[in-house]
């Protein structure tokens, strides 16, 4: 009897060790090759300044075009949040509507570049909160952008969101920041906030990213405790720049998340 008793231990722990690894990959469910990729914010500093920003779109995303009346959802004046914002001509496109906009960016070039190119003037003033970051503003169209690491923003900083348009942001972080980074936007959102997220999926194995593939069952556990989640777009991608990459194929997608409602 103790014998059995003993082989059912061992087979119970195999149990809950297969378990814990399934909820490991669950959340860092990623190719081998990226897993442990790294880039600092100097990276993406020096990728400004050599202008080596293929990821940059001169014009509005078709895919926010396309959904953007799920996201605003009937509302006016939505506060919209940016993060790795770059020189996004979404965030002119979404102010000229009377939405207001707050991004984060590394590169001050970027910035610069934003409201230059946009014929928009802008301000300049450190953020007491967060030491050596800055804040560049333009008043007239309610856009303010942080100079700063992403992790060091904050709803403390500048308070939550009713709309976040994340393009190429959860796509460009290091893998391994997945789960800090699910916390840090579900943090910003206000109840009423619509989470547009745009991701893309890849053999990893043929391309090291970044952009970085993202699984959709990655999105599922990154933010499914906490939002609901709706794929709203999921289609194979045949642009060029993709195919340059060396993948066979390429999928993106787009969800559109938001807080699960409080219970009473």
């Amino acid at each position: 009897m103790r014998a059995v008793d003993c082989v059912l231990g061992v087979l119970w722990l195999i149990i809950c060790q297969t378990a814990a690894d399934f909820r490991t990959n669950m959340t860092t469910d990623m190719p081998a090759p990226q897993a442990n990729r790294t880039l600092s914010l100097s990276d993406w500093e020096q990728k400004w300044h050599d202008n080596k920003i293929s990821f940059h779109q001169p014009e509005v995303h078709r895919l926010l075009e396309a959904n953007i009346d799920k996201v605003i959802d009937g509302r006016t004046s939505v506060r919209f949040f940016f993060p790795l914002c770059g020189k996004a001509v979404d965030m002119k496109w979404l102010a000229d509507m009377g939405h207001s906009v707050v991004g984060v960016e590394i590169s001050e070039l970027a910035i610069r570049q934003f409201f230059e190119e946009s014929n928009l003037t802008y301000s300049k003033e450190p953020v007491p909160a967060i030491p050596g970051a800055m804040v560049y503003k333009n008043s007239e169209k309610n856009i303010s952008i942080y100079q700063c690491d992403l992790f060091s923003f904050s709803s403390s900083i500048d308070g939550q969101f009713q709309g976040i348009w994340d393009r190429g942001s959860l796509v460009a972080i290091n893998p391994k920041d997945r789960d800090k980074y699910a916390a840090l936007m579900t943090s910003l959102m206000a109840q009423d906030c619509r989470y547009l997220l745009w991701t893309i999926v890849y053999n990893a194995e043929l391309y090291g990213g970044p952009p970085f593939s993202v699984p959709h069952e990655q999105v599922q556990s990154l933010y499914g405790t906490s939002c609901d989640l709706e794929l709203l777009y999921s289609e194979e991608s045949l642009k060029q720049k993709y195919q340059s990459w060396g993948v066979d194929s390429v999928t993106e997608n787009v969800h559109l998340i938001a807080l699960k409602s409080i219970e009473n």
